[in-house]
């Protein structure tokens, strides 16, 4: 059974995600500022947050740097409209996705199923499936057995999101990918808000594998097209 936080000031909003989640049977924990999530994070196996990001004593941002410190399982960030840069920022600290109030209960059972699903298939959990590939360009390798990656032998901390981006495109050298293949691929369903999302994780990757992120070597951008990795 997953265990899964939400982290959310307003309890109508907590006590509704509890209700769309609960047909799950999930187990459901709940935080109520940045400070008791990360408290609920030290002594509980959780599998995935709901992460608002408007809260009083800990935000949602603060607490999404604390956490990414410790631990690398999927973050759903729940959002207004109105907070499109803090959408931005959280992605840039690690995030997984956002989902934006007031959400649709179907979306959320969505997201949350597809993010357990590739966390799953990453090892990170007691049911994870093994594969035996190891895929190298120029200095990086990605271990899937091990579910590790390496840059220059050195290991390189990746969230579930970027290590699937970096799976995927790695499987297949130079080939140009666009935004929706990319979300399609990692996420398995349609790419709404494909390119905003997919570009932060992108260039949040090159900051982990690339020397010179500003100038990648290996991970790059194919004008009009997508994306590509290769030597």
């Amino acid at each position: 059974m997953h265990t899964i936080l939400i982290c959310d000031d307003e309890r109508d909003i907590v006590n509704a995600l509890q209700i769309y989640l609960s047909s799950e049977q999930y187990r459901l924990l709940v935080a109520y500022n940045g400070r008791e999530a990360l408290e609920l994070l030290e002594f509980e196996a959780i599998d995935l947050v709901l992460l608002d990001i408007m809260m009083p004593e800990m935000d949602g941002i603060e607490t999404m740097t604390r956490l990414r410190e410790k631990y690398n399982i999927p973050v759903i960030l729940l959002t207004a409209k109105s907070e499109d840069t803090d959408k931005i920022l959280g992605l840039d600290l690690g995030a997984d996705d956002y989902i934006t109030k007031p959400f649709n209960p179907m979306e959320v059972l969505a997201r949350v199923r597809s993010h357990l699903r590739r966390y799953t298939k990453l090892g990170s959990s007691a049911e994870a499936l093994q594969q035996s590939d190891v895929y190298q360009i120029g200095n990086i390798v990605l271990n899937d057995t091990e579910k590790k990656v390496t840059v220059d032998g050195e290991p390189v901390s990746l969230t579930p999101t970027e290590y699937a981006i970096l799976l995927f495109l790695i499987r297949s050298p130079n080939k140009v990918y666009s935004p929706q293949e990319i979300y399609t691929a990692v996420r398995g369903e349609l790419p709404y808000g494909a390119e905003g999302t997919i570009a932060v994780h992108i260039r949040h990757l090159r900051e982990k594998i690339e020397i010179n992120p500003a100038e990648p070597r290996f991970l790059r951008a194919v004008w009009g097209q997508g994306y590509r990795l290769g030597g």
